[in-house]
């Protein structure tokens, strides 16, 4: 790799050239995008990518099911090393960046500066970028985590991360981890979650870390999820676990459930995290709170999903309903710091089922599509394992 400083940023010239994974439209396999050139802007870095992961928003993209802006470079789950930095480059935590870190980054782009940055939410900027989500053009073609390397624009929220953690554990840090720890920080805001009664609906990589997370905190876990794999993960990490498809004889119903807490002193559900997206499942996490519950909608629903809901039953039992989409930099660091303290203890890295090499990457989408797995990898350069 070669480095040429010029006034205010830094070219850079990387052998073997960069190459990034294009995504045009449904049916048609990904085109692959050499950048043997990339300009870094002050306060910019260049990450080689470690391992990145296939969130299933990734899925129903190549699946046309969600609107995109082609051509893109997909991917927003990733791990990497920094290979390059432009001048004055940060971490989230203020330390200066430097070269041979190993980092996750955060899904959004922000400017810090309009007035959704500063009422808190850089999630929901005026300016917004997302990583994975942009149209490819020249000067950003490294803009998503399915390519060799990303280059990280100002307004990246970049945390350092160990170099102990599995990069299987790792990758999801900044897309699944941190919406869990923005999900209970919505639920906590009203609600102390020690000792409390928490349903989560969905089994997905966000619920099982939510579920995980609850646990940690204290308190009791209810997870809902018709896949017999996930509900068995999450009875390991301490959960109780629900089938919503399970028959009226069995012990898994979330009625028999319920009434066996109430037994041991846990009369209601106070807090309902729903991270499916399926319809019946936020009639259910809602319909399930007590007096005083707080029910944050986390799951990605279908556009034009529509759920009715009895008002006069929300008003009646004082309940609160939150929704969650990304999460700040602060959330961020959070999610680094559960999953280093608690991988050992909660095996993240099962949950993550074979590795594709980047030119397999059409493979590793087939596969991701079938449910098999709650997460896929995609490493450059490694054979498929």
């Amino acid at each position: 790799m070669h480095t040429i400083q010029r006034v205010g940023a830094l070219d850079v010239i990387v052998r073997p050239s960069p190459v990034a994974m294009v995504w045009n439209e449904p049916g048609r396999p990904h085109d692959a995008l050499a950048a043997p050139g990339i300009r870094l802007s002050p306060g910019e870095a260049l990450v080689e990518v470690e391992l990145a992961t296939i969130c299933p928003s990734d899925v129903r993209t190549v699946h046309g099911e969600q609107p995109a802006h082609t051509p893109l470079v997909l991917g927003h789950e990733q791990v990497g090393r920094v290979v390059a930095v432009g001048e004055g480059a940060r971490r989230a935590d203020g330390v200066p960046l430097e070269l041979g870190d190993r980092v996750v980054w955060s899904v959004t782009v922000s400017c810090g500066e309009c007035d959704r940055c500063t009422r808190g939410l850089p999630q929901q900027c005026r300016h917004l970028a997302k990583y994975g989500h942009e149209r490819v053009h020249r000067g950003w073609e490294l803009s998503g985590g399915f390519a060799t390397h990303v280059q990280l624009r100002v307004g990246t929220e970049i945390v350092r991360v160990s170099e102990d953690v599995p990069s299987r554990v790792l990758a999801p840090a900044s897309c699944a981890t941190a919406t869990a720890v923005a999900a209970l920080d919505a639920a906590s805001a009203r609600l102390d979650l020690a000792g409390a009664l928490v349903l989560v609906t969905g089994a997905g990589l966000v619920g099982l870390t939510v579920a995980a997370m609850a646990v940690e905190a204290g308190a009791e876990v209810i997870v809902s999820d018709p896949d017999a794999a996930r509900r068995a993960f999450a009875r390991g990490i301490g959960a109780v676990t629900v089938d919503p498809a399970a028959r009226s004889t069995s012990t898994e119903r979330l009625d028999t459930i319920l009434a066996a807490f109430e037994q041991r002193g846990f009369p209601e559900v106070l807090v309902a995290v729903e991270a499916s997206g399926a319809p019946s499942a936020v009639r259910t996490a809602i319909g399930s709170l007590g007096a005083g519950g707080v029910a944050v909608l986390v799951g990605s629903a279908p556009p034009g999903s529509e759920v009715c809901l009895d008002p006069e039953s929300l008003l009646r039992r004082l309940v609160t309903v939150s929704a969650v989409h990304d999460y700040t930099g602060a959330q961020l660091r959070r999610a680094v710091g559960f999953l280093e303290r608690s991988w050992r203890r909660v095996p993240f890295d099962e949950l993550v089922g074979a590795t594709h090499p980047l030119a397999h990457l059409d493979e590793a989408l087939a596969e991701a599509a079938t449910g098999q797995y709650v997460r896929v990898g995609v490493a450059p350069g490694r054979r498929p394992v």
